[in-house]
């Protein structure tokens, strides 16, 4: 059973930089699609950000671009949001997600991903 364990988040200031990080467990991180995504109160889960197998596509939603990064050390297990030039907007609950699926054909779509961690709380102060 894979898991996924989030920790990083906490309060900072606009402009401000913050790194999430994602552990996984159970399967081997070079098996497992990964990708983050956040839900801010009163909205829906939407995407932020994934990464391929061995880190060659990475892929952002435009909200986003230019100021946060994805990265992955498959042989630590671990996955990482670099967050930089934070706005109040990205307030939010973050979630590391997974598939074990070898065809992802919507990488932005919650629906693709079938492991999710329990969230780290990132809020950004104007």
């Amino acid at each position: 059973q894979v898991q996924l364990a989030e920790s990083g988040g906490g309060l900072v200031q606009a402009g401000d930089s913050l790194r999430l990080s994602c552990a996984a467990s159970g399967r081997a991180l070079s098996d497992l699609y990964m990708g983050w995504f956040r839900q801010a109160p009163g909205k829906e889960r939407e995407f932020v950000t994934s990464i391929s197998w061995r880190g060659v596509g990475t892929y952002y939603a435009d909200s986003v671009k230019g100021r946060f990064t994805i990265s992955r050390d498959n042989a630590k297990n671990m996955v990482f949001l670099q967050m930089d030039t934070l706005k109040p907007e990205d307030t939010a609950v973050y979630y590391c997600a997974a598939t074990q699926s070898r065809t992802v054909l919507n990488f932005r779509a919650s629906n693709e991903y079938e492991h999710w961690g329990q969230g780290t709380q990132v809020t950004v102060s104007s």
